[in-house]
């Protein structure tokens, strides 16, 4: 991390805080003009931010500035909180199946299920009462976070004059090296091919994985999402809290999804859509704000009808 100092050089900081409950020992951060307010009122010791808040009248007088304060708070934390290092380690209430494969370094958490087959690669973290299905392959440096169920048999059913018949699940369930996945979430395995989540991927929490989806590389997923069996999700793409991805449809490389969104069609490179069914952002925006724009109108109309003894 780069930044340009002004103030006191030897300001002593301590701690990571917000700015409305920074003090003289705390490191605070100014993302957005909508906090300068707040920034205005702090007694943080010193306080990153953007070149545009760079000179403010008012506020902490040790400013440090940087290109992206985001990036920026993320690198001290990681400098000034260091995680415990418990590579390693694994609590005796583990229960492993057969064949089960550990890599160097590998931190398994009380109550770890991992079935017959399991693979982990070197310095990945299972937390608390994670589960691994059969035959569940994890890469490198993974997180998988307490809760998550990984390789679980997909919902697959067919429905016949008989009554609802069972698919069983053949396939595997792969997580590519530096995958992160969230608290209770859930990858199911594939039913006849794999499920794949792609390198540097990160999954919030609560999201599903439905089968024989595959997600690119370095894709962000945020927390309630649904992807359903057999989506296609291409690199970088971002996919924002409660949307959901129909199954079978593809997302392409680094596409957005809004908030709530629901995508029964295809979405190519590089778009952004929102809404249900999902259309382009700006598209969905403007028939929002029509919609907004007809209820005055209504409300006019009904009272002409009401006038003239119109029931409306």
């Amino acid at each position: 991390m780069k930044g340009t100092l002004s103030g006191d050089p030897t300001a002593r900081l301590t701690a990571v805080g917000p700015l409305h409950h920074a003090d003289s020992n705390t490191l605070s951060v100014l993302t957005s003009s909508r906090y300068l307010k707040l920034f205005r009122a702090s007694g943080a010791g010193a306080v990153l931010l953007g070149a545009e808040h760079g000179a403010e009248p008012e506020g902490p007088p040790v400013r440090i500035v940087v290109a992206d304060p985001h990036t920026a708070i993320a690198s001290v934390l990681q400098v000034m909180y260091p995680p415990r290092d418990r590579r390693g380690s694994i609590h005796p209430s583990v229960r492993l199946g057969k064949r089960v494969r550990l890599g160097p370094r590998v931190r398994l958490d009380a109550g770890v299920v991992l079935e017959d087959g399991v693979v982990v690669g070197e310095d990945s973290e299972l937390g608390a009462n994670v589960v691994c299905g059969e035959g569940t392959r994890i890469g490198k440096r993974c997180v998988i976070k307490p809760g998550a169920v990984l390789g679980s048999p997909g919902f697959g059913f067919v429905p016949g004059d008989r009554g609802v018949t069972k698919v069983p699940h053949v396939g595997g369930c792969l997580l590519e090296d530096d995958v992160e996945i969230g608290a209770n979430s859930c990858v199911d395995r594939g039913s006849i091919t794999d499920t794949v989540i792609g390198a540097g991927t990160k999954l919030d929490n609560l999201v599903h994985v439905g089968h024989n989806a595959r997600l690119g590389a370095r894709c962000l997923v945020m927390g309630g999402s649904v992807i359903a069996g057999s989506a296609d999700i291409g690199d970088d793409v971002i996919i924002a809290g409660h949307a959901a991805v129909g199954g079978h449809f593809r997302v392409g490389h680094r596409a957005r999804i809004g908030a709530k969104s629901g995508v029964i069609s295809e979405v190519p490179d590089d778009t952004a859509v929102s809404g249900f069914p999902a259309r382009p952002h700006q598209q969905f925006l403007r028939a929002q704000a029509a919609l907004f724009r007809l209820a005055p109108l209504v409300s006019r109309l009904e009272e002409i009808a009401a006038g003239q003894g119109i029931d409306a």
